[in-house]
């Protein structure tokens, strides 16, 4: 019986235990022969699908078929993507999403997404707020590139909007 008590307190320990930090990866990429900026984002497997599942009454998985049209909605709630301010007098000029789709790698997937860009640019402000309201610790990590320029920046709760520029 003892066992069994013990066995019972030590399964969820060890499920914690498989994923312990809470992040994501996204790669920024200004492509001026598209005129367009391509996402593509790393999220742990598990993570997205609590994300997605949040507020339903049952666990989704990210193989159902229909599963498609929330993440692009979730991707679109959570990412934003602007022009920013060249003046005091422009507002920034957001940029709309287009969600292209996602891959699987082992433990985690891959979203992509691209905007079409008005104008050439060698900055834009992002907001990133993937997986914040799910996981308190969650870091996203963006690196983002134009040509040879690149930038980096962690985006967390507190922090979740700047600007990437790429000169």
């Amino acid at each position: 019986m003892r066992r069994f008590a013990f066995l019972l307190l030590l399964v969820p320990l060890l499920a914690l235990a498989r994923h312990t930090y809470h992040s994501s990866i996204l790669e920024l990429r200004i492509n001026p022969q598209q005129q367009q900026v391509e996402l593509a984002l790393k999220v742990f497997t598990d993570d997205l699908e609590n994300a997605l599942s949040k507020g339903r009454p049952q666990h989704l998985t990210l193989q159902d078929p229909r599963i498609m049209p929330l993440a692009d909605a979730y991707l679109r709630s959570h990412l934003e993507l602007a022009l920013p301010f060249t003046s005091s007098r422009q507002p920034r000029l957001p940029l709309t999403l287009q969600f292209v789709g996602m891959q699987a790698e082992k433990d985690a997937y891959w979203l992509y997404a691209k905007a079409k860009l008005p104008r050439a640019a060698s900055a834009v402000w992002l907001r990133n707020t993937v997986l914040l309201d799910v996981f308190s610790d969650q870091m996203n990590i963006v690196n983002a590139e134009s040509g040879s320029a690149k930038a980096s920046e962690l985006y967390r709760a507190g922090h979740e909007q700047a600007v990437l520029t790429l000169k």
